[in-house]
């Protein structure tokens, strides 16, 4: 028997739609876009006469890698390929699936390619081949026996091979929009045939936007929790959602809020605050808090670095490079695993002492940069490449740090309507104390120079 036979393009191939069928698939496969007319985001690549619309429209033979975040519809566009082309279409997954049944699969395409026929071989989660297996595909998609689609949320010029990601065309999916979601939560709700409608249960906009935002750009995420209160909802005998009955579905407390909602502001600046103030309790508290309420980890990270540079500065410069490798780690991970990483950050920035001085320092010069007039900058300070610049005095007086004693000179370096300016006005607390110190002996330095 053909690893071919029972496959989406053989004659003999059924697929189970029937209602009972359809009722007891999970509300995201049931309600999947069969066609690109029903396929929602991704308008970069599928809008007409973009590349991918017309690479599917016209049935092009080129291999693909799908490059996206969970729950943008890489398997799905995968599968509207599989209703419209003229190919035979195979679906592995890598996490699933050895390589030893893909390359049966191969060679039999590779027979079947002699007659004429071709195949399309998909694989999820691609990345989970390691790059000698990955090395198996190439003779087939170089020779046309196969077309592969590959999947992944991976980047993949550092999880496939150079080889094969030369063969393929890769096209980046986005994660949806809340607004996106929205519109599929709302169909999916009054949908009879394949979606809730049948339950006849509401919802107002304001649960519809918590899923939105609870589903973070995932929209298998966003019907899962639609189908879960729903289906509470209806063994209630309640016919309306409300917050409360979706955050029982969800089995956890109701946190769920609009990231672009006042509660949204609320938290964040309750985070920050509690940081500035030196409470890592506080601090964890309000992390935690927004990422149970579904907010984007990545948002908080970015905030954590912009909280290293704005109330820690170089009192602990550190801390930038804490939370910069916080975020990569939350990159990594994702969450829960990554979330750990930003807790770590943020109680080190809620301990690490504080300091706005460089924060008041850069105010001050973007103030007097718009505010006064942008004066020459003075020759001596100019290079002089050429021999007019140098007639002209460029570079004329400039005075090399590194002939003076201590390596400081009394040379000015400030335009001279800004000369005796002081921005920068560290404090006393932690790597501060040093610099402060610093300047004073450079101060010093100067004026024993002067003498």
């Amino acid at each position: 028997m053909s690893l071919f036979d029972g496959m989406p393009g053989d004659p003999s191939y059924a697929k189970p739609d029937t209602q009972t069928d359809l009722r007891q698939r999970p509300l995201a496969e049931r309600m999947r876009p069969r066609t690109l007319e029903e396929f929602v985001g991704q308008e970069h690549l599928l809008a007409p006469g973009k590349a991918l619309r017309v690479q599917l429209e016209s049935d092009d033979a080129n291999s693909m890698i799908l490059w996206g975040p969970p729950g943008v519809g890489k398997t799905t566009l995968a599968k509207i390929i599989a209703h419209t082309t003229q190919a035979t279409f195979i679906e592995f997954s890598a996490v699933v699936s050895g390589i030893k049944e893909i390359k049966q699969v191969m060679s039999e395409a590779d027979t079947a390619a002699s007659s004429g026929m071709r195949t399309i071989l998909f694989i999820d989660e691609i990345h989970r081949f390691n790059r000698s297996q990955q090395d198996a595909f190439l003779p087939y998609v170089e020779r046309g026996a196969i077309r592969l689609i590959g999947a992944t949320t991976e980047n993949p010029s550092f999880e496939l091979n150079a080889a094969l990601l030369s063969r393929c065309r890769v096209y980046v999916l986005e994660a949806l929009t809340d607004e996106q979601i929205l519109q599929l939560v709302q169909n999916a709700l009054a949908e009879k045939e394949r979606g809730l409608g049948g339950f006849g249960i509401t919802a107002g906009d304001d649960v519809l936007h918590m899923i939105a935002s609870y589903a973070n750009g995932d929209v298998r995420r966003a019907y899962n929790a639609l189908e879960a209160a729903t289906r509470l909802a209806a063994s209630l005998g309640v016919e309306q959602l409300d917050s409360k009955l979706l955050g029982d579905a969800l089995q956890q407390k109701t946190l769920l809020y609009d990231k672009s909602g006042e509660e949204h502001y609320n938290l964040i600046s309750a985070l920050h605050k509690s940081i500035r103030n030196s409470d890592p309790d506080a601090a964890l508290y309000w992390l935690a808090r927004m990422l149970r309420s579904g907010e984007d980890p990545m948002y908080l990270a970015r905030r954590l670095v912009r909280m290293a540079v704005e109330d820690i500065g170089l009192a602990a410069p550190e801390a930038l490079n804490l939370t910069l490798s916080a975020r990569d780690a939350m990159d990594f991970l994702g969450s829960p695993e990554g979330d750990l990483a930003l807790a770590q950050a943020a109680a080190y920035l809620a301990l690490a002492p504080k300091s706005n001085a460089l924060y008041t320092a850069y105010g001050a010069v973007t103030r007097d940069v718009e505010q006064t007039r942008a004066e020459p900058v003075p020759l001596h300070l100019r290079n002089a490449p050429t021999r007019l610049m140098e007639s002209l005095d460029y570079g004329k007086g400039y005075r090399y740090a590194h002939d003076e004693h201590g390596a400081v000179s009394d040379m000015e370096c400030l335009p001279p309507g800004l000369i005796g300016r002081r921005y920068y006005q560290p404090t006393d607390r932690g790597r501060e104390k040093m610099l402060q110190q610093r300047m004073e002996e450079i101060a010093n330095i100067r004026k024993r120079n002067r003498t």
